[in-house]
């Protein structure tokens, strides 16, 4: 009567204990890509509000920013939306410039890793007996989320830096219905932090590939470590 549990124990937990690992790495893997996108696409990188009539807040993205402007219609002053795409009439500051491509190359780099976690996943999931391209896909990955780790933290980091305790040379262009001079106040966005867990996701899922490779290193040393005594 009592070998049922005991019998579970042995076989059904350690299977649990190696899947959790795997299982984990690969969420933060698909969570950080998610984050990653969800900051490409943020127009909150930097939320200015101006002395103007017009325009009160501006939120600025890394290629499009968008603002509230009040239209006279039929009499009634309305707030209505309008999106503004950073181009070359803008003045680009450097940090905004390598945040765009800072933030892209860490996307891409996530997609990749996406790939080759799954791969792993499927290897893993139907035994394949292939220790070398599952430690490879392991070792990609893991190398490929510390650098989109470190250039999203660099990204969000530099931006927010600038804006708050340096100075940014980004400005409008010409047309814009409100000029940098009118500047009131800047205003803390999700975007820092949100970039900081993204790197932490990419960070954590890092070391979870890496500790899985060490374990297909420890496992396959073992039976040879057998043999020789034998």
């Amino acid at each position: 009567f009592n070998l049922y549990p005991l019998n579970l124990k042995k076989t059904i937990f350690p299977e649990v204990k190696k899947w959790i690992c795997k299982m984990t790495g690969l969420l933060c893997s698909y969570l950080a890509w998610v984050f990653g996108v969800s900051l490409a696409n943020s127009k909150s990188w930097r939320v200015w509000e101006f002395k103007s009539k017009k325009v009160q807040f501006v939120f600025i993205g890394l290629w499009e920013a968008y603002y509230y402007q009040k239209f006279n219609i039929s009499g009634t002053m309305v707030d209505l939306p309008v999106y503004s795409t950073i181009n070359k009439s803008w003045v680009i500051s450097t940090e905004l410039q390598y945040g765009q491509d800072l933030i892209l190359l860490a996307n891409f780099m996530k997609t990749v890793v996406l790939v080759f976690s799954s791969m792993a996943i499927m290897l893993n999931w139907i035994k394949a007996p292939y220790p070398d391209y599952l430690k490879m896909c392991y070792n990609v990955s893991s190398f490929y989320l510390f650098l989109s780790c470190g250039c999203t933290a660099g990204a969000v980091s530099w931006n927010f830096a600038k804006d708050f305790y340096g100075h940014t040379t980004l400005d409008f262009p010409t047309a814009f219905p409100v000029s940098k001079q009118s500047l009131k106040k800047k205003h803390f966005s999700y975007v820092f932090p949100l970039g900081i867990m993204t790197a932490t996701f990419s960070f954590a899922s890092a070391c979870m590939f890496l500790f899985e490779m060490y374990s297909l290193k420890r496992n396959q040393v073992k039976p040879m470590s057998v043999g020789k005594n034998s």
